[in-house]
């Protein structure tokens, strides 16, 4: 392992930590930053063991809010409502992801065109779903019915398709569903928790005898980049959404497409 190693995979972390919760894909650019860096890693694990940062971030930036939900738990019917929304909307990426993830691994993980056209393809639906005039009935997102909250989780589950975004995914799912854009992109803080602390344990369960103490050591400096990173977007990102809508990631999305495939087809 070189210095080079470890400026790449403070590189890598601080995009993941800077992607994962708005709908631009962190996976995907994880991939093709990734493929253009030359960057390697044992069973393609730094870029899913590295999101535990950005987990992280979000139990840090609400520790207050989930303390009072789990205060309340035993007794309040509202608190119970949430948490068992929360795993409902886990199930279909959860079930997918055990049983596609070879595939996942092998074959998407390993097709950076796929991401790049994803990156465009969703950028499209993301401004399109911006634009409509939707009815938003629902402005808490710690109160969606559990109904709903599986609804939004099958939407999120497209996004094992690297590029697609989890929190894009979530977003434009909440959205069709009547849930203000701000309470939206909170939802989708919510549920990353368990999708992605799930990702995290079944990867390191299925790659650990692949890891050496050199991907160890990237793993935790990717780990803490994340972690920071996450951080900012996590405080600063709701107010964002509030003032300019989902427009600009998705105008961003379609240019980093086009960019990745033209770099792809430049390097042959």
């Amino acid at each position: 392992m070189t210095l080079g190693d470890l400026i790449e995979a403070t590189f890598l972390g601080l995009i993941e930590g800077l992607t994962e919760f708005i709908p631009v894909s962190s996976t995907g650019h994880l991939l093709l930053v990734g493929h253009f860096l030359g960057f390697e890693s044992s069973g393609k694990t730094f870029e899913v063991l590295i999101q535990l940062g950005a987990i992280l971030a979000i139990l840090v930036v609400y520790s207050t809010r989930f303390v009072d939900v789990a205060i309340r738990l035993p007794t309040d019917p509202q608190a119970r409502r949430f948490v068992i929304g929360i795993v409902v909307g886990f199930l279909p990426a959860a079930v997918i992801g055990v049983l596609a993830h070879g595939f996942i691994k092998r074959v998407l993980f390993e097709t950076p065109a796929l991401v790049c056209v994803t990156l465009i393809l969703g950028g499209v639906v993301l401004l399109i779903v911006d634009r409509l005039r939707l009815p938003q009935r629902h402005h808490d997102a710690m109160r969606l019915s559990p109904l709903m909250c599986f609804g939004i989780g099958c939407c999120q589950a497209v996004a094992m398709i690297p590029g697609v975004s989890r929190s894009g995914a979530t977003i434009v799912g909440a959205m069709l569903m009547g849930v203000e854009k701000r309470a939206a992109a909170e939802f989708s803080f919510f549920l990353a928790l368990p999708t992605m602390a799930g990702a995290f344990t079944y990867d390191l369960y299925k790659n650990w005898s692949l890891l050496s103490a050199d991907d160890g050591l990237l793993i935790l400096v990717g780990f803490v980049a994340a972690f920071c990173a996450a951080v900012l977007v996590v405080k600063t990102l709701l107010d964002f959404v509030a003032r300019h809508g989902f427009a600009p990631f998705a105008y961003y999305r379609i240019a980093a497409g086009v960019l990745g495939l033209l770099g792809l087809w430049l390097v042959g």
